[in-house]
């Protein structure tokens, strides 16, 4: 194995192709641009190969690599066999009205019980909470959602960050502003919410104000807001700057989601998305399931690029005391 590269982590995020590292991608992700990987499914086979895969990539650079995989629950967990079945956020929402105590206790559960699996392993962080309103006929959103009233998406969202935390893993809240008005999959094309901003800023926005001392991160959405600014917020400065910085005072993290992604086409080549991202107030862009794509942004990213290195650091999971059968008591307790 190459020895170990001192780097400041850099602002692009990209994933590996499968159960171990190619010598090809040990290179790739010693490069300066690279700051963190993200694992898909077919990145897991069983527990002594995902460790063994999480420990090869954090051996690779100081500081390590970040490692995050998505794990919400629901349709969204890249890890199934040998790990609980997480409900989908919606699940845990749906008694909110009648039991709020109960619904905030099990997201709260949830959140923690996805959190100890994941950092038994080494990850840092999943991609979560969602904290788009839940809509039924959206094609990618749909049971990804708490709730479909913003107040309600904040107080589970709120106990289900808790939970995360109390296991040492950090929230990232997604997709911002707002991926519940409208109903076309991002992955596909780009879909475009007709509403002004004061809609907006009334319903999908409230959470992102109400948990922003909570969240460390958050997650740009490729959706069109013609009314409100030409560039999808990925790429907007309004949203990034002025709303999410500005407006909402966030001061944590801010990732791009995939930049690969139909929705994100519109902004021209992978690395001019990327260089896009970055002028508008990303702080890491993601490059997924495109290797060629996510070497040639490494390279063109070089290693100029200036990254705010605390808001990263946040991001690393810490490792927490746990009891030996808490897996179970709380796998019992998020069971509808």
């Amino acid at each position: 194995m190459n020895s170990i590269v001192n780097l400041p982590l850099g602002p692009l995020m990209a994933d590996v192709s499968g159960l171990s590292l190619t010598t090809e991608e040990r290179r790739f992700l010693q490069q300066p641009a690279l700051g963190a990987v993200i694992l898909f499914s077919r990145n897991f086979e069983s527990p002594a190969q995902l460790r063994n895969l999480i420990n090869e990539i954090k051996q690779l650079r100081s500081p390590s690599l970040l490692i995050a995989v998505d794990q919400e629950g629901g349709r969204v967990q890249r890890f199934r066999e040998h790990f609980v079945a997480l409900p989908p956020l919606l699940s845990l929402g749906t008694d909110i009205r009648a039991d709020p105590e109960n619904a905030v206790q099990r997201a709260y559960s949830a959140a923690r019980l996805m959190a100890l699996e994941l950092r038994k392993f080494g990850i840092d962080f999943s991609f979560a909470p969602v904290l788009d309103i839940a809509n039924p006929k959206s094609q990618i959103i749909g049971d990804r959602g708490f709730h479909e009233h913003p107040d309600c998406i904040t107080q589970l969202a709120s106990a289900y960050i808790d939970g995360m935390m109390s296991a040492g893993m950090q929230a990232t809240g997604k997709h911002f502003p707002g991926h519940g008005g409208v109903v076309e999959d991002s992955h596909l094309e780009t879909p475009s919410d007709q509403r002004s901003f004061e809609e907006i800023l009334r319903s999908d926005l409230k959470p992102y104000r109400q948990l922003g001392n909570q969240l460390a991160a958050v997650m740009t959405a490729h959706i069109a807001f013609p009314n409100i600014d030409q560039d999808l917020p990925t790429f907007s400065s309004f949203w990034i700057q002025k709303v999410l910085r500005q407006s909402l005072g966030f001061n944590g993290l801010v990732f791009s989601d995939d930049l690969t992604m139909k929705g994100a086409e519109v902004a021209g080549s992978p690395t001019q998305r990327a260089n896009k991202a970055l002028a508008a107030g990303c702080d890491m862009v993601l490059i997924c399931n495109d290797p060629d794509s996510a070497r040639s942004v490494a390279s063109d990213l070089g290693e100029n690029q200036a990254v705010n290195q605390p808001r990263l650091q946040r991001m690393r999971g810490k490792d927490i005391p746990t009891e030996v059968d808490e897996i179970t008591k709380l796998r019992n307790a998020i069971v509808v």
